[in-house]
C-alpha cells in the first residue's frame, strides 16, 4: 500500500470536500466499470500462461478484475475453483501443492478497495506482461467511432476535412492557404466576405487572417514552395511574354 504524504488532519484542511465524502460519509471512490472483455481475457491468460510461483496471484488478480468489471461473485468462484486442479497439477513437490485454501484466500481480493490496483504491480505478481490498451477495452469499431466523432468536431473548428486526406479542408489546400489566397485576390476584402465565399468557419478565418502559410509545405503528395519573384525576374517574364506575342 502506498501511504499519502499528508496526515489525515492535513488532508482535512487541504481537501475538505474529499474529507467529507470519504471520511465522514464513508463514500466509495468513484470509478468506471470496465467491460467484461478484460475479465475474460485475463481468465484465459492465467489458465494458459501462469507458472508455479505465480498461481495464487493469478487468481488474486482475477478477483480484482472481476470486481472491476462487475462480474458476479458466484461466476468468479466457479472460474477460480475450475483452476484448482490444473494449478495443483503444476506442482513439482508436495511443499508447493496448490490447495482449496489458496483459492479462498486469493478470492478475498474481490473487494472494491482493490479495483485501482496498479497494472504494473499485477504484471509483477502474475509474471505476465501487461500491454497498454489505449482503447479502454472497447471493441475497435466502437473505439474508432469515437475517434472519428472527435475528429469531425476538430474539422468543424479548423475548417478541415479528414475524409479528403490528411486533415485538408474541403476543396484543395489547407485552411491557412485558402485564407491567404483569398486575401491575395481580394486585398480590400473583409473577414465576413472571406467566410461567405470560401465557406470556412468564421473562427478559422480569424485564426489565419494575418498568418500567411509557410514557404515550404507538403500538399497532395508534393513539396510546395511559395516564392516571391524578384523585380528582375518579373521584368524578364514580361519581356518574354511580350516578345512571344510579337512573334
Amino acid at each position: 500500500m502506498r501511504k499519502s504524504r499528508l496526515s489525515l488532519a492535513e488532508a482535512k484542511e487541504k481537501y475538505p470536500d474529499w474529507y467529507e465524502r470519504r471520511i465522514i460519509k464513508k463514500e466509495r471512490r468513484g470509478r468506471w466499470t470496465v467491460k467484461r472483455d478484460l475479465y475474460d481475457w485475463w481468465l484465459h491468460r492465467i489458465a494458459d500462461e501462469i507458472r508455479v510461483g505465480h498461481r495464487f496471484y493469478g487468481i488474486m488478480t482475477l478477483a480484482i478484475y472481476a470486481k472491476k468489471c462487475g462480474i458476479d461473485e458466484d461466476e468468479l468462484r466457479r472460474d477460480a475453483f475450475a483452476l484448482l486442479r490444473p494449478y495443483d497439477d503444476m506442482s513439482v513437490e508436495d511443499i508447493n501443492r496448490f490447495t482449496k485454501d489458496d483459492v479462498v484466500c486469493a478470492l478475498e481480493m474481490f473487494n472494491e478497495d482493490y479495483v485501482t490496483f496498479p497494472r504494473d504491480d499485477i504484471a509483477k505478481l502474475s509474471g505476465l506482461t501487461m500491454p497498454v490498451n489505449k482503447r479502454n477495452w472497447r471493441k475497435q469499431p466502437v473505439h474508432l467511432q469515437g475517434a472519428r466523432a472527435i475528429q469531425e468536431i476538430n474539422d468543424k473548428a479548423n475548417g478541415t476535412n479528414w475524409r479528403e486526406g490528411n486533415g485538408r479542408p474541403k476543396g484543395s489546400g489547407t485552411a491557412q492557404a485558402r485564407v491567404y489566397e483569398w486575401r491575395q485576390q481580394h486585398p480590400e476584402g473583409r473577414k465576413a466576405d472571406c467566410h461567405r465565399e470560401t465557406g470556412l468557419d468564421p473562427k478559422t478565418v480569424r485564426k489565419w487572417w494575418d498568418c500567411p502559410p509557410p514557404a515550404v509545405r507538403f500538399e497532395n503528395g508534393h513539396i510546395t514552395v511559395r516564392v516571391s519573384p524578384s523585380q528582375e525576374l518579373s521584368d524578364w517574364l514580361l519581356d518574354a511574354l511580350h516578345d512571344g506575342g510579337q512573334e
